[in-house]
């Protein structure tokens, strides 16, 4: 007899509204009839699901409040920490559309996680393993960097969680990489997961945690590896093969909402746009003339600056970018250091993208020619916030107030789950 396929739609997408910390019904499954045709469309529904549930906000959200982006409109109040100052509070939608996305969406992954631990061994249910730990890690990875104590939430049900310590959270997030490595396939595409991509998650982890010698490891693997190689931009961002990529999402049209390029570009632009956003003029002036990233990352509309790198417009969907090749360069230079072999690795970047090599004098100064090459090298792709965080210089890079190196927990959660806890930093006296 054929299962009902639309019970298993349902535990994939039923996610629903209101309360996110809340057990949901998944015992309509009949796990002993699970066929391997019904586990891989599982799979590709969770696919789809980690794409567009964190929805623009969470995708974005590092660069919005990075300070190098900035809303459009009345330029003599517009600056990165009013822009930071507007956005980030208990009740604003860039906080928690996020935060419902993120656990929506490992619901439908620890119900899928359940449902194929269940079935008969097999490589290919080892491989679909990998992928649940996967987005189970980059779920989490997400989740840690922004509101640091979170529930670890390993099945279906959730109601009532407490917060786990930061320290035990980074320590599940890279326990589920190492899982998803072990289990994965081996690199086949960019769009799907695999060892690599895994690897690549786990030296990310690595660098957030202060275990520099193993996220350099990590990375100089995929670097000396076989499979990747440095690409120019115009391969990676305009849809031409090229070897950079590790991990991808495709966010195609017919199965995400998340339209990059809607929210950086104008109606001027050809495709259409809403510019909801926009580079500030540092931003804009950051790269030289001989920078092979320059046109690519940043361009002028009209009079307009805009934020180049998704160029699909009002119609299109652009790739959500994960990880590529370049960022493990940037991340072993920085774990290596400037005495260990670090600067060879920046300026073999740098040179690759048409830049002269850098000199810095001290450790100091070669952590800020990491970071502002991080800041080139990933402008629009997520990462300007955390880089600034962890390594202490946020505050006064944008200057706004401690509280915003941590976003706070929606109020809505906190007035629905006891066991939820606002962060100190956001706690009524010290919010100010």
């Amino acid at each position: 007899m054929k299962r009902p396929l639309l019970i298993l739609c349902i535990v994939m997408l039923s996610a629903g509204c209101g309360k996110y910390l809340e057990k949901y019904p998944h015992n309509g499954v009949p796990r002993e009839n699970i066929t391997m045709e019904d586990a891989e469309l599982l799979v590709t529904g969770m696919y789809n699901i980690a794409q567009y549930k964190p929805t623009f906000n969470g995708w974005a959200l590092f660069d919005l409040i990075g300070g190098d982006i900035i809303r459009t409109g009345a330029t003599n109040v517009n600056t990165a920490r009013l822009m930071v100052e507007g956005a980030i509070d208990p009740d604003k939608s860039i906080v928690t559309t996020p935060w419902n996305g993120y656990f929506a969406g490992l619901y439908q992954i620890n119900s899928v996680l359940e449902i194929i631990e269940s079935m008969p061994d097999s490589q290919r249910r080892k491989e679909m393993l990998g992928t649940c730990h996967f987005f189970r890690g980059l779920y989490y990875y997400n989740l840690v960097t922004r509101w640091r104590n979170v529930p670890i939430i390993k099945g279906p049900g959730g109601e009532n969680q407490v917060q786990a310590e930061e320290a035990s959270v980074w320590e599940f997030v890279a326990e589920e990489f190492r899982k998803s490595y072990l289990l994965s396939a081996d690199f086949s595409s960019k769009n799907y997961v695999s060892k690599e991509a895994a690897s690549a998650l786990l030296a990310r982890t690595y660098l957030a945690m202060g275990r520099k010698g193993d996220a350099a490891a990590l990375a100089e693997g995929l670097i000396d590896g076989q499979l990747f190689s440095l690409a120019d931009f115009s391969s990676i961002f305009r849809g031409k093969t090229n070897a950079e990529e590790i991990f991808t999402f495709a966010n195609l049209i017919q199965e995400s909402s998340v339209n990059l390029s809607s929210y950086y570009y104008t109606k001027d632009s050809g495709v259409g746009g809403a510019y909801n956003f926009m580079p500030t003029a540092e931003a804009m002036n950051m790269y030289s003339e001989s920078d092979m990233r320059k046109e690519v990352s940043v361009a002028m509309q009209g009079s307009n600056p805009v934020l180049n790198k998704y160029c699909g417009g009002d119609a299109g969907r652009d790739p959500i970018y994960i990880v590529r090749l370049a960022e493990m360069y940037l991340i072993s230079a920085e774990c290596l250091g400037l005495e260990g072999g670090g600067l060879e690795r920046l300026n073999e970047l740098r040179r690759f993208r048409g830049l002269e090599d850098v000199n810095p004098s001290d450790e100091e100064a070669f952590l800020d020619a990491v970071l502002q090459e991080r800041r080139l090298e990933l402008f629009g792709e997520g990462f300007r916030w955390y880089d600034l965080v962890r390594t202490g210089k946020y505050t006064s890079t944008v200057g706004v107030d401690a509280k915003y190196t941590v976003l706070p927990i929606p109020a809505r959660e906190l007035s629905l789950n006891g066991n939820l806890h606002q962060h100190l930093l956001w706690q009524a006296k010290n919010a100010i």
